[in-house]
């Protein structure tokens, strides 16, 4: 991981770190349990089925803490039972140890009520969602050329029957192929010239996972952030997140 990407995380640490001392959650023994769970368990039954998650590409993360729940997508899943003080002391070198960490923050700051919208919608949830973004960037933008990094297909459906789009992804099946009109991109790729296309960028909240988060937040073009493994980390760093089907 690069410098700046252990620095965003140790911040995030530093802070669960201080919510915990704060609300003296440290001296309980209160267990954060991380499962996994299935695509039906994740997203329910949706019209389409060309989600990563119903691929096999990615794995839902949950978290539980007191009666709250905070999700995480990854590519790495595994089970995980720990104390809040295990999430604030632990390495983060991984997709997977940075999947539990995120989804974990995201269900502590649901049970302190500093977060919302922390499980992921179901069965009509994503086309609904899907609408309500484009026109919520309609709303907010105007006309704008949008980056999409990370291949929701219902999102880039529906901004591609509204706006100029380009699609950015990290799975080597969906780079090259045209969906939507438009050929998906790398995800690794020169920021700067994207940003210089670009008058919106949407981004997934799983790059918070995968650390690229970083390349993103020095950015001066707008970024919205959609999903729920954001939730924690937009309320803990200001950003923009858009999850409105989520409960």
């Amino acid at each position: 991981m690069k410098a700046n990407e252990i620095t965003l995380l140790e911040k995030l640490q530093k802070d669960l770190q201080n919510l915990a001392d704060k609300n003296q959650l440290g001296e309980q023994k209160v267990e954060v349990v991380c499962s996994v769970l299935t695509a039906h368990e994740a997203i329910g039954d949706p019209e389409r089925k060309d989600f990563p998650i119903q691929k096999g590409k990615e794995k839902m993360m949950q978290a539980s803490f007191g009666s709250s729940y905070g999700q995480a997508f990854t590519d790495m899943p595994d089970i995980f039972t720990g104390k809040i003080k295990d999430l604030t002391t632990m390495a983060l070198n991984t997709n997977n140890e940075r999947a539990v960490f995120i989804s974990g923050l995201n269900a502590v700051m649901r049970e302190l009520k500093m977060t919302d919208c922390t499980i992921h919608c179901k069965d009509d949830g994503p086309k609904k969602c899907s609408s309500e973004l484009a026109d919520m960037v309609e709303k907010e933008y105007g006309d704008p050329r949008i980056a999409l990094f990370g291949l929701q297909p219902a999102m880039a459906e529906a901004l591609s029957q509204k706006f100029t789009i380009r699609i950015f992804d990290l799975d080597d099946d969906n780079i090259g192929k045209e969906k939507f009109g438009t050929v998906i991109e790398s995800g690794i790729c020169d920021m700067q010239e994207v940003e210089s296309w670009a008058d919106l960028l949407l981004v997934t909240g799983s790059t918070l996972c995968n650390g690229s988060i970083v390349n993103f937040l020095t950015l001066s073009k707008p970024v919205v952030y959609f999903g729920t493994t954001a939730a924690g980390a937009a309320s803990l760093l200001g950003l923009k997140r858009f999850c409105p089907q989520a409960s």
